[in-house]
């Protein structure tokens, strides 16, 4: 038997040898984002930085490109019956997990049961409660039956949410399967240090031939915008995101990195606890809306990679719909406080959905803003965690939240998945994200009724009278929509940022 010593001098001699030959030479990158992670479940992830790290080691049956554009991955095709309430979909053959189990219609079967079951009680299953059943045909054909009419359902199927896990891994670790990942993916999960990290490795029995092109990505929260940009300059990251945008004038002339802008349909807001004085009074919550100077904040925290609002949908979003901007105007929110009895303002608590640099800035400027209405606010950045278990995980009985700041981008690329978790009854935490506890039943019909119809007119209707009710009713301070700012190694190809702030990572190589 070798000796423990003589083990250990081959092993350096051959990490030697890697180390100086080129054709040895490991493609690994680290990647610098915003926050943590709150789990590698997707289906059970509000967030959509978890879904993004996630899209490494799963995939779904469909997907969106860079752009956002529709495009099969694990399924072939798809065919829908025409009364809208059945899909049967044709998978792709061939494929594995990384547990060595087989991808097929029962796996289908399985995570579609899964996500469609009250009883899990995941955070997306709002996405997926339409499903009625799911029957396997044969091994590489599903037939989906919903319960009525969902237009938006191959858009659903194509979110980050929507990913195909592994059957024999969720039978194995149950409700655990967020620490314990197995997809189909290009990558297959290494290691969560939960403070620190997550690295995902090269998948040897990938299906699609030639991918990828990289041996590994660690996937690392820095939460302080600064040191996120330096840790490029440094060559400690290959890439990173968000980047401050008071850096980017500084990294565009950087020889080592390339700065890029790219549009977004993140739309930036602060929800107002409408079940909760003094936010149960329109009057005050229009009286906010005047309070806020949205270029100036565009200018303060963005550096002007953002616009104004102009609704609550991004601009992008189809359907979305455009109103008269607010404008800045102390006056009339000192008018309105008065006339809703608050002549001397109040006192309240503004919580952020993040930490990082410029969440901060936006708290410290609006803080401000407010205090010269009267309105006197104690801000608190949250991180993944706290955000999860104060403002997630709480009904509205037990909810703290006042006034939230925070975003949302519609992983499905449609207007239901812009407006329903934000504004819908059932939405309301735990169940999604309606962190505004906003209650309309018109607004609800509208939503349920834009589902059932294909007659693109109709549901554009329905989608106009939902945004005029909800904007009218004042449920939110509409802020901005940023534009995304990201920086890359001059060596790293093919990593984008999407403009739902997920990542596309397919064609990501090194020189």
């Amino acid at each position: 038997m070798m000796k423990a010593s003589r083990k250990w001098q081959l092993a350096l001699g051959l990490v030697s040898a890697a180390a100086l030959s080129p054709a040895w030479a490991a493609k690994d990158i680290t990647v610098a984002v915003g926050s943590n992670f709150t789990t590698l479940d997707p289906y059970d992830a509000n967030d959509t930085l978890s879904q993004a790290v996630a899209k490494s080691f799963y995939e779904g049956l469909f997907g969106f490109d860079k752009d956002m554009k529709l495009e099969n991955v694990l399924a072939q095709s798809y065919q829908a019956s025409p009364d809208g309430l059945s899909y049967t979909i044709r998978l792709r053959p061939g494929v594995k997990f990384q547990d060595g189990t087989d991808f097929n219609a029962s796996a289908v079967k399985v995570n579609l049961d899964r996500a469609s079951n009250p009883d899990n009680h995941l955070k997306r299953y709002n996405l997926f409660k339409a499903i009625d059943k799911t029957e396997v045909v044969d091994d590489n054909t599903v037939k989906v039956t919903l319960k009525q009419p969902f237009s938006a359902f191959i858009n659903t199927l194509a979110s980050p949410v929507a990913a195909m896990i592994s059957p024999a891994a969720l039978k194995k670790y149950g409700k655990d399967i967020g620490f314990h990942p197995v997809g189909t993916g290009p990558y297959q999960f290494a290691l969560w240090n939960q403070t620190d990290f997550v690295k995902v490795t090269r998948f040897p029995g990938y299906w699609h031939k030639g991918y990828p092109k990289l041996d590994s990505i660690t996937w690392r929260p820095v939460v302080d915008n600064n040191t996120r940009a330096a840790m490029l300059q440094t060559g400690e990251a290959d890439f990173a995101f968000p980047i401050p945008y008071e850096q980017a004038p500084l990294l565009e002339k950087s020889s080592k990195v390339d700065l890029v802008s790219t549009p977004s349909i993140m739309q930036r807001y602060i929800s107002l606890n409408v079940t909760q004085k003094p936010f149960d009074n329109p009057r005050v919550r229009e009286a906010l809306e005047y309070a806020i100077n949205r270029p100036a904040l565009v200018k303060v925290a963005f550096a002007g990679y953002a616009t104004p609002a102009t609704g609550i949908l991004p601009p992008a979003i189809q359907f979305s719909r455009t109103y008269p901007a607010y404008e800045y105007n102390p006056a009339k929110a000192r008018e309105l406080l008065k006339q809703a009895g608050y002549p001397e303002g109040f006192t309240t608590t503004l919580w952020s959905s993040h930490n990082h640099s410029t969440a901060q800035k936006v708290l410290q400027f609006t803080q401000q803003q407010l205090a010269q209405v009267g309105v006197k606010v104690q801000v608190r950045a949250m991180d993944a965690g706290q955000r999860s278990a104060e403002v997630e995980g709480k009904g509205q009985k037990e909810s703290g939240v006042r006034m939230f700041y925070t975003g949302w981008s519609a992983s499905t690329g449609e207007a239901n998945w812009a407006l329903a978790p934000l504004f819908a009854t059932a939405s309301w935490p735990p169940a999604i994200f309606n962190t505004a506890f906003y209650s309309n039943k018109q607004v609800d019909q509208d939503l349920d009724e834009a589902l059932k119809t294909t007659d693109n007119d109709k549901k554009a209707a329905l989608y106009k009278d939902a945004q005029d009710r909800i904007w009218n009713d004042h449920p939110w301070i509409p802020l901005v929509v940023e534009k995304l700012v990201s920086a890359k190694s001059k060596k790293l190809s093919g990593f984008y940022v999407m403009p739902d702030t997920a990542f596309s990572f397919d064609e990501a190589d090194v020189k």
